[in-house]
């Protein structure tokens, strides 16, 4: 069996001597791990490197194997932000969470975003608002999807504010006032209203977002938040 496929590096762990297990998310494949031959070679080291895009062969003699790869370079984003330690830790957090993907069911849309977020890295203005975005997408791509198009109590699609911890669904400013200290805020950038996020309001998105993550995916699978999305958050 054989496919190719356009994907980006999320990780890679070694493999014997000279080959490493790499771990791609592709366009229409999906999440995939192959192994790569060579893989720790002085070649092969700066291509597999997280958050690089690559033009992906993958063979197997049956469907169900670990497979190899055989991986080109397309676009090499790592090596140009391994110096900047807040640009770094948006890559690595990317890569990380993109790791939660089930394998080999393909994810479309997130991977068009991953490559939106990862061609934004240079641009500080832009790039953390655009993660918290992808976060969001992240959840609805794993079924944990935020319902924030209209109020839950009232079915009003403007002046929302809040999110319902226990829901997910989003609170007008007006119906969510008595139980403010209990609701998630629901920065404008992310709700029907748009806008250009401030400082404040990105913070607020990682906790709404992180929030979400903690408890419908971290948590069951017993497996902590990358320590570089702390990073991100410290930085902010």
């Amino acid at each position: 069996m054989q496919w190719s496929d356009e994907g980006i590096i999320l990780g890679v762990k070694r493999h014997g001597e000279t080959s490493v297990i790499a771990d791609v998310l592709t366009r229409d494949h999906g999440r995939y791990l192959g192994l790569v031959r060579g893989g720790r070679s002085r070649v092969q080291r700066p291509v597999l490197q997280a958050g690089n895009s690559v033009a992906a062969v993958w063979r197997a003699r049956i469907e169900d194997h670990l497979g190899g790869f055989v991986l080109e370079p397309v676009k090499l984003r790592a090596a140009s932000i391994m110096d900047d330690p807040f640009r770094l830790a948006g890559l690595m957090t990317l890569t990380a969470l993109a790791q939660l993907l089930p394998e080999r069911e393909a994810h479309r849309r997130l991977h068009e975003a991953s490559l939106l977020v990862l061609d934004q890295l240079e641009a500080d203005g832009v790039w953390p608002a655009l993660l918290v975005r992808w976060e969001m997408g992240l959840l609805e791509e794993l079924g944990f999807g935020l319902d924030i198009a209209q109020c839950a109590a009232t079915g009003a699609r403007e002046g929302l504010a809040y999110v319902s911890p226990k829901t997910g669904r989003a609170v007008s400013l007006e119906a969510g006032e008595p139980w403010k200290d209990r609701l998630l805020a629901l920065p404008a950038f992310l709700g029907t209203e748009g806008g250009s996020p401030d400082r404040a309001d990105i913070q607020a998105g990682f906790k709404l977002t992180g929030y979400f993550l903690e408890r419908h995916v971290m948590g069951p699978r017993g497996v902590a938040m990358p320590e570089a999305r702390d990073r991100v958050l410290g930085n902010l």
